[in-house]
């Protein structure tokens, strides 16, 4: 019996189908982080140094590496709903361990950073391909899986919108002025410091954390290929084949190898300049109460994109659209190296633009060319492909930015950490170390290209 007849009854809405909302709310819950507006000047206040800061997220990203793919694997041969109640229970204990972390003691802060980092990689493995899997094969039970654009465009839209409450309520309540303001316009005479307020966005991830995890608990596994009444012992064994088997695919499939590569090249930078946004704000001059109103106009970004990353997809070829996050991604890159006062915000918009759109291609091409028993699996190897350039760029900028402090160091006749100077000297970099990449991608796709026909087909 085919999948649709076998489907229960739904309207045409994919979003008749529970999985699907469930995947909306997840989505959301999982990834609107109170602390993004702040997160580089979070772990700084928390007493550690830059080149910590980018060691614990290469760290973060090598956690994702290792563990990506072997979880996809077990995704498809175990569930999706398995993975995710242990992504969230993962989420749980990584906002735990901030929140009660004892400041004072570098070296401890340091190593319960650390942890955190591993256990959130460790979630955003678990979680990564396996909700969009769960939630794709529901859609495709149901008989509506031409429409799956149009729940990525529900999906990244709602996610923006929970990402702007998120990030404008984080980066208020981190404030600590701001807040001894507030509780004395309703009558409470209370002084907030600085060590205290810095917890509240975490606190109210801890929150979110668990209410993701009432969500994965609500949703139910649809019919995987791999699964059928293979038991458990031998899903175990499979796992190592099934990983070999979705790797030996994406190698043998040249649309699928294409849309990886180009992933890796893009995205990887783009989420290096994410990540150090809030230190690139207060560097070209905004206050740091500001930096809710900032981040929160820019998660609007994920509302505006996706209706045109939806038009892209259906109206123009891959190819059409790779040149095009191409050419934004580089000329973004360049004018945030110029360090702009003030105006130089609308290169970093131009940025988070990219992100949204690169997260859209990658889901919708991806999602459309492969099987249900190996979806989480190859999504997986997305996700490896994607933190693996992540954490090697994060560890290229650690040593990177030691070499520019002692140049500094060496060559200045007046005493400072010059930690201004050094982040400004870096970013000088990313501009060119995009544009080689992307030309070595074109190379890499020119080979592939002529026995690639979906690169030139829309939709």
């Amino acid at each position: 019996m085919s999948d649709i007849e076998s489907a229960p009854s739904y309207s045409a809405s994919p979003f008749a189908v529970p999985n699907v909302r469930g995947f909306v709310a997840f989505r959301v819950l999982f990834g609107a982080r109170f602390y993004y507006p702040v997160f580089t000047i979070m772990f700084l206040d928390y007493g550690l140094s830059l080149e910590q800061f980018a060691i614990l997220n290469t760290v973060w990203a090598f956690t994702i590496v290792g563990l990506e793919v072997p979880s996809g694997a077990l995704a498809d041969l175990f569930g999706r709903r398995i993975l995710l109640l242990l992504a969230s229970s993962l989420m749980v204990l990584e906002m735990a361990l901030l929140c009660t972390v004892p400041l004072g003691r570098s070296s401890v802060v340091f190593i319960a950073f650390l942890l955190n980092r591993i256990l959130s990689g460790a979630a955003e493995a678990a979680a990564s391909g396996a909700d969009e899997a769960l939630a794709f094969d529901s859609v495709k039970q149901a008989g509506v899986h031409d429409a799956w654009p149009q729940v990525l465009e529900v999906v990244h839209r709602t996610q923006a919108i929970g990402l702007v409450i998120a990030m404008g309520v984080g980066a208020a309540v981190y404030d600590p002025d701001l807040m001894s303001n507030l509780f004395q316009t309703v009558g409470i005479a209370l002084n907030w410091e600085q060590e205290t307020t810095m917890r509240w966005p975490l606190f109210l991830n801890l929150v979110t954390a668990l209410l993701a995890f009432a969500v994965a608990f609500r949703l139910t596994e649809p019919p995987i290929d791999s699964l059928e009444q293979e038991p458990a012992p031998g899903r175990i064994s499979l796992a190592f084949s099934q990983t070999l088997r979705a790797g030996s695919w994406i190698l043998h499939t040249p649309f699928a190898l294409i849309v990886i590569a180009a992933g890796f090249a893009i995205d990887g930078i783009v989420r290096l300049v994410v990540t150090l946004s809030s230190e690139y704000f207060r560097v070209i001059g905004y206050p740091e109460a500001s930096f809710g109103l900032i981040g929160a106009g820019l998660a609007t970004m994920g509302i505006m994109v996706p209706k045109l990353a939806r038009f892209l997809v259906e109206k123009r070829t891959p190819v059409f659209n790779l040149m095009l996050l191409g050419a934004v991604t580089w000329l973004s890159l360049v004018g945030v190296s110029w360090v702009v006062p003030i105006t130089g915000l609308v290169f970093v918009i131009l940025i988070f633009a990219s992100m949204s759109f690169v997260q859209f291609f990658l889901s919708h091409y991806l999602n459309r060319i492969v099987d249900s028993g190996q979806r989480a699996t190859v999504l997986s190897f997305r996700g490896l492909a994607l933190n693996l350039a992540y954490g090697g760029l994060g560890l290229f900028y650690s040593l990177l930015v030691a070499v520019l402090r002692r140049e500094r160091e060496f060559t200045s006749t007046v005493g400072g950490n010059h930690h201004q100077e050094v982040f400004v000297d870096a970013l000088a970099w990313f501009p060119w170390y995009f544009l080689a990449s992307f030309i070595a991608l074109l190379i890499f796709g020119g080979f592939h290209l002529r026995r690639c026909q979906e690169c030139y087909r829309c939709g």
